[in-house]
């Protein structure tokens, strides 16, 4: 009974457009405990043991709260679920403050990828390329992995049905196309007409793990692994979309206005299911946050905001 109504749950969810990949696997085990206990309803203590098993307090407390939010639903028809508490095991995360690369910075770890072995294969150019469009245009890791040679047109990459399965073009600047194009010229010799934009040495396709190693040598390769004022920690992939991010708010004009249109558009750009998560960018762009004070305290004065 319990496995039916999780798999009813994954099935509303995801209608909704939630790829729910780790909840399902996670969620489908918790009903094998719970079966191993011979029960068919959600039970509180069942549920906080299951969750205990996780290696982390972070992670006790994720795996409670799938749990949690598959009660919420499953109790509208079936109240023998028991809700379950937060907090049980870890508070909720904060979200990390971004590293924001500075132009050196990027020139340096770009510049870094010329001394990647082996020497004279795609290997060098490959990161080269790989990193400067992540910087460039804002895209999240796992897009830039998944993109296949027929996602790149003359209007720029096509990113299909990624996170939140939501596709959208995303333009190129004539600098980011010009690398693109070089990088595929010297691809082709390797990869032939393999489907992946971005390959390893053997002609296969990059995986999450060789990127992610290939960068924190990087960072050791150029001493970037600091932290800043102790509050954010050492630099991340995901903060080279951040770095486009907050950039592309610093672009902005000063009044409000002009700056609320220019989150909805970076919000659709970046493929943001929520504009919140576009808004969030203004706390690590301190330039924006002064222009925007600065034009409140004179519309306040009997300016104009």
């Amino acid at each position: 009974m319990l496995s039916r109504a999780i798999d009813g749950y994954l099935a509303v969810r995801r209608a909704a457009g939630f790829a729910l990949t780790v909840d399902a696997g996670l969620l489908r085990r918790f009903a094998r405990f719970a079966a191993d206990h011979g029960e068919t309803h959600v039970q509180r203590q069942t549920a906080i043991a299951w969750a205990a098993e996780a290696p982390s307090p972070y992670q006790r407390e994720r795996r409670l709260g799938m749990v949690r939010r598959f009660v919420v639903h499953a109790r509208a028809e079936d109240p023998g679920h028991e809700w379950l508490p937060q907090h049980v095991f870890a508070h909720r995360r904060t979200r990390p403050f971004p590293y924001l690369f500075s132009d050196r910075e990027l020139e340096q770890l770009l510049s870094a990828t010329a001394r990647l072995r082996p020497r004279g294969s795609l290997r060098p150019l490959t990161y080269w390329t790989f990193f400067g469009l992540l910087a460039a245009t804002g895209l999240r890791v796992s897009e830039a992995l998944h993109l296949v040679l027929d996602d790149i047109g003359a209007d720029g990459l096509l990113v299909r049905e990624t996170k939140f399965r939501k596709s959208r073009l995303v333009p190129l600047h004539e600098t980011a196309a010009a690398a693109l194009e070089r990088y595929l010229a010297r691809r082709h010799a390797v990869a032939g007409n393999a489907a992946h934009v971005f390959v390893a040495p053997t002609g296969g396709p990059l995986t999450y793990p060789m990127v992610n190693g290939t960068f924190h040598y990087l960072l050791r390769a150029v001493d970037l692994r600091t932290t800043v004022g102790g509050r954010a920690p050492a630099p991340r992939i995901h903060d080279l979309r951040h770095r486009f991010a907050v950039r592309a708010l610093e672009c902005a004009a000063g009044d409000r206005g002009r700056t609320a249109q220019h989150v909805l558009a970076l919000s659709t750009y970046l493929g943001h299911a929520h504009v919140a998560d576009t808004y969030w960018y203004l706390h690590a762009t301190p330039h924006l946050m002064r222009r925007i004070a600065d034009a409140c305290e004179a519309g306040g004065a009997g300016g104009t905001p």
